[in-house]
């Protein structure tokens, strides 16, 4: 009898009680603050954007926001250019002006509805980087193929445990995806929970690739919400499939243009 409990348990638990054990049951009224890892969908450049030109992306594993609403993997996000100043101009020794590329993520697709984001970049990596951290290099040393994470993490798909380059454990490597306390560094600030972090490291900050860019915005979750991308030797872009980690603040806040 006990035994077809646990059955009948299991058969009618909810997609979204399944989807809590992977954050460890927190209470979600408790949380101020978590992550979204997203894939850019489609490339967007200074070259040729205008403000209000959307950003598309969608979710890379299953997260949550801060009131607790589960959003999937394969969620769609949507963000949009705020300004740009189009092409790097100058040749050989001639001053090159700065060109620059704004962006801000608005909105997550649940269903058929769209919630808003307050949301900042917290890392962000090319396609080059990111397809790094997904390629296992199995070889004769290491037949497991271990992960690098963007920021150093290394996971091992057949282990739980995540850990840092002085084998800290770090994260968690669970069903629905990989999951960590997020550590502070640089500009970027800790967490106290657990939060979806997909290919990142617990620690990932700032720019991964994008060789000559700057980055302006990137980091704390009380800063301006606007990344911008600057550079005088190249014309900013975010290709598509560059991903990033994008982290939600609960509170929602009206910024000025």
């Amino acid at each position: 009898m006990h035994f077809m409990k646990i059955v009948f348990l299991a058969l009618v638990a909810s997609p979204v009680t399944l989807f809590s054990a992977a954050y460890g049951q927190q209470d979600p009224s408790a949380v101020s603050r978590t992550a979204l890892p997203i894939v850019i969908t489609k490339s967007v450049s200074a070259k040729n954007a205008h403000p209000g030109d959307v950003v598309y992306a969608k979710t890379t594993q299953a997260s949550r926001l801060p009131d607790g609403t589960s959003v999937p993997s394969g969620s769609r996000v949507f963000g949009r250019v705020v300004s740009t100043s189009g092409s790097v101009t100058g040749r050989g020794d001639a001053i090159s002006q700065e060109s620059y590329l704004t962006i801000r993520f608005d909105f997550v697709q649940i269903a058929n509805e769209k919630l808003p984001l307050n949301a900042h970049v917290r890392a962000m990596a090319d396609p080059i980087a990111s397809e790094e951290a997904q390629s296992p290099a199995a070889n004769d040393i290491d037949p497991k193929g271990a992960l690098t994470q963007i920021g150093g993490d290394q996971i091992t798909p057949s282990l739980r445990d995540v850990v840092d380059q002085d084998g800290r454990i770090v994260a968690q490597n669970r069903r629905h995806g990989v999951y960590a306390r997020l550590l502070p560094n640089s500009t970027c600030s800790g967490t106290d929970i657990e939060v979806s972090v997909g290919i990142y490291s617990a620690s990932a900050c700032g720019l991964y690739g994008f060789t000559g860019i700057h980055a302006g915005g990137i980091g704390s979750p009380h800063s301006h919400p606007d990344l911008t991308l600057s550079s005088t030797e190249y014309t900013p872009k975010v290709w598509r499939n560059t991903t990033a980690l994008l982290e939600v603040v609960g509170a929602q806040r009206e910024w000025q243009e």
